[in-house]
């Protein structure tokens, strides 16, 4: 609800009364409905409490179970949310004139200012109030109390990042009306291992040369659940692992939630090659070389240059030499002068 600021008038000499403008603009004014101000206006539900809840990958595929002790405000059990003695007599608050809410002005930009509604901080929105020597002793007339409770969070096996853990009627009382919810937004921390995406995850690997040309046969990784998971790859018909090359483990992904069903597993080879000065003996080094794949077809070319090259470039410096214009000018180079256009 958007209004110019009195103050500042509008620019047309002095502009109307803000609640005759209000009243035309939006409908309101002093005969405003329920919702905007009156004893009709108090919800008659508590505001929520969203509070985010960092959980492991872990947590997520096996669930969770936690509890811990919440602090909240709940009704006066003394006064039963009166805020008085007993046969006590309450007073119309004097600050809203028993409405229980006052209308207040927000400025929300130059010469911008919007009307908002809020509860009587006199009487917190009851429209009316005790006298000193009538409050509750309990409660002091605020007609709640702190109280100690230890809730509990279940995490579903499955769950994911996003997912809400909703506790029903655990956010803080206030008379006369429904409590809120308290809301939980799962948050999941990174892991070192493994990624996800959906109902998959994806883990990298690392294996030798010689178990890439050979085969393997050994646990490759740890689960979330604890479990080793291992891999019996052979070699036959000279089926080798290469560096990058994917493999799926079905049914070893994340659990889906109300179901026995699982996403996949993929392993992304990671092949680990050997330090230099591994192998400095000769034959045995020729013999391996025999038993590895030969080049494919040299190449020809009509000029062959020997080159030095750099073993420890990186990819980083890709780019970096200079090229192009380098900004130097040859006093001798002949202008070049227009020329007339062909006919």
């Amino acid at each position: 609800m958007l209004a110019f600021d009195s103050a500042h008038g509008n620019g047309m000499g002095t502009g109307p009364d803000l609640e005759e403008m209000l009243s035309q603009m939006f409908g309101m004014g002093s005969g405003m409905p329920p919702g905007f101000g009156g004893p009709g206006s108090r919800s008659k539900r508590g505001d929520d409490e969203e509070h985010p809840y960092q959980v492991t990958l872990e947590d997520l595929y096996k669930g969770k179970t936690t509890k811990f002790a919440s602090t909240k405000n709940v009704i006066c059990s003394h006064c039963k949310g009166s805020g008085g003695k007993e046969k006590a007599k309450a007073k119309q608050c004097a600050s809203c004139q028993g409405k229980g809410s006052k209308q207040g002005l927000r400025s929300i930009g130059p010469g911008m200012v919007t009307q908002e509604t809020i509860i009587c901080a006199s009487c917190q929105g009851k429209g009316s109030i005790y006298a000193q020597k009538d409050r509750c002793k309990k409660c002091k007339g605020v007609r709640v109390t702190e109280a100690r409770k230890v809730l509990e969070i279940y995490i579903p096996r499955g769950s994911k990042e996003g997912d809400k853990i909703i506790l029903e009627g655990e956010a803080d009382q206030v008379p006369d009306q429904e409590p809120g919810d308290i809301i939980f937004g799962l948050v999941q921390t990174e892991h070192e291992t493994f990624r996800r995406a959906g109902a998959d995850l994806l883990a990298e690997i690392e294996i030798t040369l010689a178990e890439s040309l050979c085969g393997l046969s050994r646990v490759v990784l740890k689960h979330l659940d604890g479990r080793g998971l291992h891999i019996q790859h052979p070699q036959p018909r000279a089926r080798v692992l290469k560096p990058g090359q994917v493999i799926k483990l079905v049914g070893e992904g994340m659990p889906h939630k109300k179901s026995e069903l699982k996403g996949d597993l993929y392993l992304e080879i990671k092949v680990k090659f050997p330090e230099y000065g591994w192998l400095e003996e000769k034959q045995v080094l020729a013999k391996l070389k025999e038993l590895l794949p030969t080049p494919g077809t040299p190449i020809e070319a009509d000029v062959v240059d020997d080159v030095t090259y750099d073993e420890t470039a990186s990819l980083d410096e890709f780019g970096a030499s200079a090229g192009g214009d380098t900004g130097w000018v040859d006093d001798d180079e002949e202008e070049i002068e227009p020329q007339c256009a062909q006919q």
